[in-house]
């Protein structure tokens, strides 16, 4: 497989570097029988050549990913573009290609450069499958912190393409080229070790079953003593005879001394969005709690009728204010057409209205949280300050649409429907999403 190349142009050239998708599948699917003589065996030996077809393929994409960030930056230069902004948005077109959120898209892209410009031996090794993507990945993390000659040389040190990582899991992939990144340079590694702490966050992601995520990065030492705590009061209070298992009473004791009550929310609106006879009738037409997704409807009755259970929602909640707010939908088409206008401890009415209708980031595959209302047709461009032409973006989303050659439209449906447009021309389109009630025909 060739290397990419710089063209006169600044572009890049590229050959034909992997057989045709079509070609391998018809070699990984036709029938026959394994080393073994067995249908089992020619099973599996397509599973091995569809998954080295796989990484192939992520190879290619790498190489195309530079390409296209090299004519991107050219064609930016060409409009005159100052050198300080060009590459803006090229992360997240990426994105947008690969159906990846636009965080993936600048990760991925950021990988992409790596292996095609300074890891020759990882490149290598994806080609021919002996590495996936998220192998491939590590080796470029673990290397991260180094010049490019020295993640050069620990790419030549560790060779993957001659086998050396051949039955290695991930674990010890990264070990080994932590070992070697570190003897190549002690000095840069031990001050990403120490930059670390400055990368600290706290995070949360559904899980099933109407639960949640909840992750903090952080030091090592505060890590440990904030687990040595809530390991002590679970002792503590199974020696005075509590029922709750271990993990349940270090997870309560979380939520406790955090937000300084039981039930962890008191004051704070959840927004929580069900249909009147889901809320009324006992329906089983499931709610969406906003910032979580969709949850049972009988989870979200009782959520609200403070009950008193033994480990249901409610089993050690103090009473607190429910605040009803009506939602106002077309009856065949779910979209959200007006709300109640009077506010209590909440934002603009308008604001909240879009941030019920759209619910995440309206940028496609972006499911991040909404930080930003923007307008879809500018302001200064003459587009009106009404629910129509407002969206809901995450920061990144509305730093990125305001790049040179993006282009965002209200359209037309059942559903409010925006088009984005990004520099080369591609459309995509984004509706909003349905809420509770809402079936398709």
């Amino acid at each position: 497989m060739e290397q990419v190349r710089e063209g006169q142009s600044g572009a890049v050239a590229m050959s034909a570097p992997v057989r045709s998708a079509a070609a391998v599948a018809n070699c990984a699917t036709g029938a026959g029988y394994g080393p073994d003589g067995t249908v089992s065996g020619d099973l599996i030996q397509q599973l091995r050549v569809l998954e080295d077809m796989k990484s192939a393929i992520s190879s290619l994409q790498a190489k195309i990913a530079v390409a296209f960030d090299l004519a991107q930056r050219q064609e930016q230069a060409e409009k005159g573009i100052p050198a300080s902004e060009r590459g803006k948005g090229i992360g997240a077109q990426v994105a947008l290609a690969r159906r990846e959120s636009p965080n993936k898209g600048s990760r991925l892209l950021g990988l992409a450069k790596a292996l095609v410009t300074e890891m020759p031996h990882t490149m290598a090794a994806l080609e021919s499958g002996q590495l996936n993507e998220w192998r491939a990945t590590l080796l470029v993390k673990e290397t991260a912190c180094l010049s490019a000659e020295d993640r050069a040389a620990v790419d030549e040190e560790l060779a993957p393409d001659t086998g050396t990582f051949d039955g290695a899991g991930d674990k010890a992939i990264a070990a080994a080229v932590k070992a070697a990144a570190y003897r190549r340079d002690p000095r840069s590694v031990t001050e990403r070790a120490a930059h670390a702490a400055s990368e600290r966050y706290v995070s949360l992601r559904p899980a099933p079953d109407t639960m949640a995520y909840l992750t903090a990065l952080l030091p090592v030492a505060q890590g440990v003593a904030v687990f040595a705590a809530l390991t002590r009061q679970a002792g503590t209070a199974r020696s005075d005879g509590d029922t709750r298992s271990k993990g349940q009473v270090m997870a309560d004791t979380l939520v406790e001394r955090t937000t300084g009550t039981a039930a962890g929310y008191t004051g704070i609106d959840l927004q929580l969005v069900m249909t009147d006879r889901t809320l009324l009738a006992g329906d089983s037409e499931p709610a969406r709690l906003n910032g979580y997704g969709i949850v049972p409807a009988g989870w979200a009755r009782e959520l609200l009728s403070n009950s008193q259970g033994s480990d249901g929602p409610g089993a050690y909640y103090q009473d607190f204010n429910v605040w009803v707010r009506r939602l106002y939908t077309a009856p065949r088409t779910g979209e959200l057409l007006a709300t109640d206008s009077r506010a209590r401890f909440f934002p603009p009415g308008i604001r909240r209205f879009i941030e019920t209708r759209d619910n995440t980031c309206r940028t496609p595959y972006c499911d991040a949280p909404i930080r930003h209302l923007d307008h879809i047709i500018p302001w200064h461009s003459g587009g009106p300050t009404t629910v129509d032409n407002g969206t809901g973006l995450c920061e990144a989303c509305n730093h990125t649409k305001e790049n040179p050659g993006w282009t965002a439209t209200p359209e037309a449906g059942s559903r409010h429907t925006l088009r984005i447009t990004t520099p080369t021309g591609h459309s995509y389109q984004s509706q909003a999403p349905p809420l509770p009630g809402y079936r398709r025909n």
